[in-house]
């Protein structure tokens, strides 16, 4: 690819991309402008319907570039463009189907979606005054977009929650990235159901586990004494090993996932559903 690249320019481009989307590894693309080689890589995704990508990325280059980007920059949007269109697209017709080009537009749309059903969560939280379920650490609520990738794609309110006994309070509106911790829980959730998106913690006791029973609410349960060294060792570990722990071996998606705590932790219960509403309906059954 490196040696194509300088051949081709030697043809007369003044910028050369050559793609390596078809080889195995990660999509590495090669870009020379003459003076340096850059090499742009992204994990490959495991989508089949890629039908469309070459023409998608040479459309997104001339678009950024008739924007004003240098080429660098262009071929940095423009692979970034391709790749999420490749992450949402979906099979139309037989055989390989089409990326998702109109990705970018819908995802905004869908981010402001997420951010207002969670205002409307919080809302209904500070009318039903259940300040008293939140534990020490504070509590949050999250709500990640759909096929989310990671924390940058998983909304909650920065600084968590405000407690006054049963009074609620936020500071300020949420955000995307707002909470690793939360983000955390979703993101373990949704690899073994991508439908639960949304999640929400709460003070640990046996009677809001007796509650929950009573309410119909499944349970799942980790122990953070079986957490592995290395876990132990990794901050922020052990929300994700911990709810892996529990959905590798339930039969269902349970609607708590609770631990009894540990040296240094807080016990704590996780109330997992689809969106905000059902979770914070979830959480009102305990109070």
């Amino acid at each position: 690819m490196r040696e194509a690249a300088r051949k081709i320019r030697r043809l007369g481009a003044r910028n050369v991309l050559v793609k390596g989307g078809h080889l195995r590894g990660d999509a590495v693309d090669v870009f020379f402008d003459g003076r340096r080689l850059l090499e742009f890589s992204s994990p490959r995704l495991s989508s089949l319907h890629t039908h469309g990508t070459g023409c998608s990325l040479s459309a997104a280059l001339a678009l950024e570039l008739a924007r004003g980007c240098s080429p660098r920059e262009a071929v940095e949007r423009a692979k970034a463009f391709v790749t999420s269109a490749i992450r949402f697209s979906f099979p139309l017709g037989k055989g390989i189907g089409p990326l998702n080009p109109y990705t970018p537009a819908t995802r905004d749309g869908e981010r402001y979606r997420v951010v207002q059903e969670l205002k409307s969560a919080f809302h209904l939280l500070r009318k039903m005054r259940v300040g008293h379920l939140f534990p020490e650490v504070q509590s949050n609520l999250g709500y990640g977009l759909s096929a989310a990738q990671g924390p940058e794609d998983v909304a909650a309110f920065p600084g968590r929650f405000v407690r006054l006994g049963k009074e609620v309070g936020k500071v300020s509106d949420p955000e995307f990235g707002a909470s690793q911790h939360i983000a955390k829980i979703i993101l373990t959730a949704m690899r073994f159901d991508p439908e639960i998106r949304s999640a929400m913690n709460v003070r640990f006791s046996e009677d809001l586990l007796g509650r929950a029973k009573k309410a119909g609410l499944s349970l799942g349960h980790f122990s953070r004494s079986d957490e592995p060294a290395w876990v132990k060792r990794r901050e922020g570990s052990s929300l994700s090993w911990g709810v892996e722990q529990v959905l590798r071996r339930a039969r269902k998606f349970p609607d708590l996932i609770f631990d009894r705590g540990d040296v240094g932790k807080e016990p704590m219960i996780r109330v997992l559903g689809r969106d905000p509403e059902e979770v914070v309906r979830k959480v009102l059954k305990l109070s």
